[in-house]
């Protein structure tokens, strides 16, 4: 299991591969994964690294466009980017919360679709001389 602190910094984009591949091991189908943080800060990233975690070997991509991104894996995976949205309502990822493993970008816009005690909360910020920090939140069901 990932080692959780207030404060993580990452130093390049292999660091956040490495990162997401961590948190992986511990997601199951149920889980919200929720990531926030400027334009550019490397959610998609932290996503990409999710997926190889978990074992998918393809092309990961922000459905910036689409909004949503679906992943055939064990766990399937869910992929969100509601940055072009107000609110995520009336999307339907509700649907899979039980079945699929969701990564939500932008998690704002979700409202009060899902308790938020039972997320994975994650926020990425840009740090000194190009390097990024990561503050994770486990679940409630976690102890720190």
């Amino acid at each position: 299991m990932i080692d959780i602190s207030q404060k993580r910094i990452v130093a390049g984009e292999d660091e956040m591969l490495v990162l997401g591949a961590e948190l992986a091991e511990g997601l199951q189908p149920g889980d919200l994964v929720t990531l926030d943080g400027p334009l550019g800060a490397g959610k998609t990233t932290l996503v990409r690294g999710i997926l190889r975690g978990i074992g998918h070997d393809g092309p990961v991509r922000s459905p910036t466009f689409t909004l949503i991104q679906l992943y055939d894996t064990k766990p399937p995976v869910l992929h969100a980017d509601l940055y072009r949205l107000k609110s995520a309502a009336g999307l339907g990822l509700e649907e899979f919360e039980c079945s699929h493993v969701l990564l939500v970008e932008w998690s704002d816009r979700l409202e009060n679709l899902f308790d938020r005690t039972l997320s994975w909360q994650i926020e990425i910020g840009f740090g000194d001389e190009g390097g990024r920090w990561v503050s994770i939140l486990p679940p409630s069901r976690y102890s720190i």
